[in-house]
């Protein structure tokens, strides 16, 4: 990892602070910035977007799926914590928090926006940053590799009808068209076009060397992307900062359940530490550029759905990085635990008796 994204943190607070000034100076620039949009689809965020994901997603190698059986406890509690946990946690987090304790300190006509955005995160777990995060915590790369095939095959299918199933519970009208457009745009499309891209390149040296050419162009975009989210949303967070802190307060809490419910898990069953942090770590974190363009799609680009996908962004990076230290630092505390140790000392076992026969 470059210097550059280990002080990735400092540059998205950086590209925060410099979108606010930049909608707050420039509001009707914006505002056409914004508008540039079809079918609901801003055009300058989709096109950063793709440049964003694409490299990222190029790094995937979907024949890394066959191995998902090496590291089924892994892979399992990864799919547990993802799919059949964290939207529905998330949606219930929003509906106690903002439709309810949080009700009267926020605009009313926002509240069920606000509950949305919440929702697109929660149905969003992380696709690439996994990467930057499993290499933080010393994590096992080919299962990092598998398990977000595996998690990005999982999301073609499943992110609409979850996202459909909770809006709708939420007494929130489902545009199914703008839906699946978004799935199409922000799912399917980059996932062909980067294992296209692969193809093509062949694997090996120019592969390598393709992702080395373009990472500066993903993280960029990520940067620009930033910019300008914060830029349309300025005048709100500058207007109200109490939202944004409010918005935070289920996301955090979700992060961190998340999180300690894989990490535990994992523990429990006797899986490896290499395999539980990216396990943990990648149903904590969300894939926040698919939840923004959705979101952006869904209920535009000023909606209260947009910004609290925006304050996933806010608080994803440092919020990461504390759990990547948590992993890390707590690697004793993991490895004596009972049926971890027991496991390890079944390995050794074998091992020794291996060395027997031969």
């Amino acid at each position: 990892m470059s210097t550059f994204e280990r002080y990735l943190t400092v540059w998205v607070f950086l590209c925060i602070i410099v979108g606010i000034a930049l909608g707050h100076l420039m509001p009707g620039f914006f505002q056409l910035v914004s508008a540039a949009e079809i079918a609901k689809v801003n055009l300058p965020v989709a096109v950063l977007i793709w440049l964003m994901i694409i490299p990222m997603l190029m790094k995937i190698d979907f024949a890394a799926m066959l191995r998902v059986g090496e590291h089924w406890r892994g892979i399992s509690i990864t799919l547990f914590a993802n799919w059949a946990v964290k939207p529905f946690s998330m949606a219930v987090l929003g509906w106690f928090f903002i439709g309810w304790l949080f009700r009267p300190l926020l605009p009313e006509d926002q509240i069920n926006s606000y509950i949305a955005g919440l929702i697109l995160l929660g149905a969003a777990p992380c696709t690439a940053m996994v990467f930057v995060w499993s290499n933080l915590s010393r994590g096992d790369p080919p299962f990092t590799l598998s398990q977000v095939a595996l998690n990005d095959a999982v999301m073609v299918f499943a992110f609409a009808p979850i996202v459909a199933l909770l809006l709708g519970v939420s007494a929130i009208i489902v545009p199914w068209e703008t839906l699946l457009i978004s799935v199409a745009l922000f799912i399917v499309a980059p996932v062909f076009v980067a294992q296209a891209l692969r193809a093509w390149l062949g694997g090996g040296a120019r592969l390598a060397a393709f992702s080395n050419a373009v990472q500066p162009l993903s993280i960029t975009a990520l940067l620009a992307t930033v910019i300008l989210l914060f830029a349309f949303q300025g005048g709100q967070i500058l207007d109200q900062p109490l939202i944004i802190v409010l918005l935070a307060v289920p996301i955090f809490i979700q992060t961190v359940f998340i999180f300690g419910l894989a990490y535990v898990l994992n523990r429990v069953t006797g899986e490896a530490h290499c395999i539980a942090g990216p396990s943990a770590l990648i149903g904590a974190s969300n894939f926040f550029e698919l939840a923004v363009a959705v979101a952006i799609s869904l209920f535009g680009v000023n909606s209260g759905a947009a910004l609290a996908t925006v304050v996933g962004v806010l608080i994803e990076v440092p919020l990461m990085l504390a759990l990547v230290m948590i992993v890390n630092r707590s690697k004793g505390w993991y490895e004596n635990g009972g049926a971890v140790k027991r496991r390890a000392s079944a390995d050794e076992d074998h091992k020794r008796k291996l060395e027997t026969v031969r």
